[in-house]
């Protein structure tokens, strides 16, 4: 389910710069479309966490699919800037499905088997983004519209098959017993989760890595465009190499190596593989040696994702999964937010590289973060955080 809603979302990326080139030719405006969505999703997200350790997740999922359903039907349908914006306001708010798919698979799950669990959910990313741009990009040959009109029926498809066959995961007894209304406010759950020592430098190394992200996600295309003149199909295959290398990694690899080694040495690998994926793109000659650096990239992300998303559940109690994934969500949306502006900023001002170079120094600093986070003791075993 999680994997189809994923692939609704890689066919709209290769077409999303080509649809507002439309109406504003500047990579901002790209940027901002991506901060309108983040804002959104930074409001969102925190609550609808909350509302699924109150009410279940299956409801919550099944609502957040359903919006983002609406989300790409208008912005399939724009036939101006503001309905554009619109779209990603609305596909923004109802976008905190993956932290209550988190959520999900951490209620099923041990802590010994929570870090390859959470992989199989990276695994859902890239499967998404093989098949997802791929679609979307040879969809685009119909029109530009068409890969987000057809995201859209794949979204009410999938909530109506939800809603038939999704089992609840979170059962009665563990759901929380009230909610205050000052929860559902985002900054405090941000406030309250950077309080521990270990937990803040984790979800600060999320922040820098989502931030060093925003770059390749919302000029990655353009950037190809204005240096090697590819178009969203040839986008398309370099997303779908991507997708099948992060899926390979989350979905297999990844829960072998998280056997064999210490999560925390295998997240600062990942990030630091992906720091030299960042300024190898950055240094690409040819079109071939992009694919050189998404190599690296890829095995990266495969690496970090999972295990930091896992290192930081283990740090509270079953309660309040939704919570703090909601709380980390909200984190890495006000990255997201941000990075692009920067990004578009440094790629109209600074040229076409900036992003990139800028993004491996972020990814630097995520290294550091998770280094420092064990530098004076050892992981907790008892939560850290107490939301109630």
């Amino acid at each position: 389910m999680i994997c189809l809603d994923l692939l609704c979302a890689g066919m709209v990326i290769p077409v999303i710069p080509a649809l507002v080139g439309q109406f504003n030719q500047n990579a901002l405006a790209i940027g901002l479309l991506a901060v309108t969505f983040y804002s959104a999703q930074f409001i969102a997200t925190p609550a609808l966490g909350v509302l699924s350790d109150r009410h279940g997740r299956r409801p919550i999922l099944l609502l957040c699919i359903l919006g983002t359903g609406v989300a790409y039907f208008l912005f399939g349908a724009a036939n101006a800037l503001w309905l554009l914006f619109l779209g990603r306001l609305i596909d923004g708010a109802t976008g905190g499905n993956i932290s209550v798919a988190l959520a999900y698979i951490s209620d099923v799950s041990s802590p010994e088997t929570r870090a390859k669990n959470f992989g199989l959910i990276g695994a859902a990313f890239g499967i998404g983004f093989i098949i997802g741009p791929a679609v979307g990009g040879f969809l685009s040959l119909i029109s530009l519209q068409t890969p987000a009109l057809a995201a859209g029926v794949l979204s009410v498809i999938i909530t109506i098959f939800g809603f038939f066959l999704l089992p609840e995961s979170l059962a009665p007894e563990q759901r929380r017993k009230r909610i205050a209304l000052a929860e559902l406010n985002p900054l405090r759950q941000v406030r309250d989760a950077l309080r521990p020592r270990i937990l803040r430098r984790l979800l600060l190394s999320n922040f820098a890595q989502n931030f060093a992200f925003s770059g390749l996600q919302t000029n990655f295309v353009l950037y190809t465009f204005v240096r090697y003149g590819l178009d969203p199909a040839q986008n398309g295959l370099i997303f779908a190499y991507i997708g099948f290398l992060s899926g390979l990694m989350q979905g297999v690899i990844t829960g072998i190596l998280v056997e064999r080694f210490r999560e925390r040495r295998l997240a600062a690998a990942g990030l630091a593989l992906m720091m030299l994926g960042y300024a190898a793109l950055a240094l690409a000659p040819e079109v071939w040696s992009i694919y050189g650096a998404m190599t690296l990239i890829a095995v990266g992300s495969g690496l970090s994702t999972p295990t930091l998303t896992s290192i930081i559940t283990k740090q509270v109690s079953s309660e309040e999964q939704g919570s703090i994934l909601g709380a980390s969500q909200a984190i890495d949306s006000i990255a997201l937010m941000i990075g692009p502006v920067w990004a578009g900023l440094a790629f109209d001002y600074f040229g076409p590289t900036s992003p990139y170079w800028t993004g491996a120094v972020w990814l630097f600093i995520a290294v550091l973060f998770v280094a420092s986070a064990y530098k004076k003791r050892k992981l907790a075993r008892k939560p850290l955080l107490k939301l109630d």
